[in-house]
């Protein structure tokens, strides 16, 4: 149940400037009160069961081991178990190895499969997004170990892993990922303050990721959002001007400065 609050009279004092602390809307501000707590009955372990197993396929796809403990579900994968399991008998589901390197026991609904079927082979035009690092969609550091950066900065590279190491990427809020191709190709830590690139060894495949990755990071410098106005000062924790990401960037539209590379908003 829910009241709405009486209409509040506003003051206009042109004086001073009043920004309000409220933490919701004010459409959400009343009295409320929990409606049938008395009569309502607890679902049963089956319903429960069916109702997370039919929650984790809508958000998954696909079904592992490894995403059941991410979610950290009471009772883990065994829990849901035998009714993604009825769900295959009924057909509702399939059951199969359909991502490599994890767990064998895999279920994916059937829109899941026809999706990984049709990205068995490179796209022709690379197909890059950029998430929030705790997204469900980017499985890096949840179902998937962050992967390792060999060779990210040429001779440097040792120092760089050492680096790495101590300032790895994490699953926190604020963070993002840019994937290309469905592989991680950045990370990009919380307020700008760590770059991290996962660019392939060899070309052309290196050169289209990083460009891509140096696209990507200039539209979220102009974009205007959290990220505008974006100054990027290392790379890998080296200095970005001397980073092989360098070069991309500034065909992107970023502006070498003497504290790094920025992209004004455009006028």
């Amino acid at each position: 149940a829910f009241t709405e609050p009486a209409p509040r009279h506003r003051r206009r004092n042109p004086a001073r400037a009043f920004r309000s602390r409220r933490l919701t809307p004010p459409t959400a501000e009343g009295r409320w009160g929990l409606v049938g707590a008395r009569t309502a009955s607890r679902p049963s372990a089956t319903h429960w069961a069916a109702a997370v197993a039919q929650q984790l396929l809508n958000r998954h796809g696909v079904m592992t081991r490894e995403a059941v403990t991410v979610e950290t579900l009471p009772g883990g994968f065994s829990a849901v178990y035998d009714v993604l399991k009825a769900m295959e008998d009924a057909g509702r589901i399939r059951r199969g190895y359909f991502v490599g390197g994890l767990g064998a026991t895999q279920f994916a609904l059937p829109a899941a499969v026809d999706l990984l079927r049709s990205v068995r082979d490179d796209p022709e035009s690379a197909q890059t997004v950029y998430l929030a690092a705790t997204d469900p969609a980017n499985p890096y550091g949840a179902i998937l170990k962050w992967p390792s950066r060999p060779g990210a900065t040429g001779s440097a590279s040792g120092r760089v892993e050492e680096q790495a190491s101590r300032r790895g990427p994490t699953r926190s809020v604020g963070a993002g990922v840019i994937l290309v191709d469905g592989s991680l190709a950045a990370y990009v830590g919380k307020a700008d303050r760590q770059f991290l690139t996962y660019l392939p060894e060899d070309e052309p495949a290196r050169g289209r990721v990083a460009s891509e990755v140096a696209r990507t990071l200039f539209s979220l410098a102009t974009s205007g959002g959290d990220r505008g106005g974006m100054l990027i000062s290392e790379l890998d924790d080296l200095d970005a001007a001397k980073h092989p990401l360098a070069p991309y960037l500034v065909d992107a539209g970023f502006v070498r400065r003497a504290t790094g590379f920025q992209a004004a908003p455009p006028r």
